[in-house]
C-alpha cells in the first residue's frame, strides 16, 4: 500500500522556520522524483519545490527560493522541506508527492500557519 505521510506542520510567527517532512513507504522511493506544492485557502495548489531521484537536481518556485530548502533521504525514504523567513503568505496546506512516468502518489497534507 502507498503511503506519503506528511508532518511538521504548525504555527509560526513571520520570521520563522519550519521543517516539513514526507514519510513514503509501498514504492520505489529512490526513482521516484518527489516535490512539495501548497494550496492556499481559495487558491490553487502550486509547486513549491521538487527534487530528482537521486537528489542532484532541485527546482524553486520564484516565491521561495532563497527561503526554503528541498532534501531527500532515500535510504530512509524520506523528502524534507526546510522553510525560513516565513511569511503570512506562505501559509497553506503542504502536500508531498512523487512521480515517476505515468505514475504518481500525493499526501494529505500538513497545514503551515504563518501568523503573528
Amino acid at each position: 500500500q502507498v503511503q506519503l505521510v506528511e508532518s511538521g506542520g504548525g504555527l509560526v510567527q513571520p520570521g520563522g522556520s519550519l521543517r516539513l517532512s514526507c514519510a513514503a513507504s509501498g514504492f520505489a522511493f529512490s526513482r521516484y522524483a518527489m516535490s512539495w506544492y501548497r494550496q492556499a485557502p481559495g487558491k490553487e495548489r502550486e509547486l513549491v519545490a521538487s527534487i530528482s531521484s537521486g537528489g542532484d537536481g532541485t527546482k524553486y518556485a520564484g516565491s521561495v527560493k532563497g527561503r526554503f530548502t528541498i532534501s531527500r533521504d532515500n535510504g530512509k525514504e524520506t523528502v524534507s522541506l526546510e522553510m525560513n523567513n516565513l511569511k503570512p503568505e506562505d501559509t497553506a496546506v503542504y502536500y508531498c508527492k512523487g512521480v515517476r512516468g505515468g505514475e504518481s502518489y500525493w499526501g494529505k497534507g500538513t497545514l503551515v500557519t504563518v501568523s503573528a
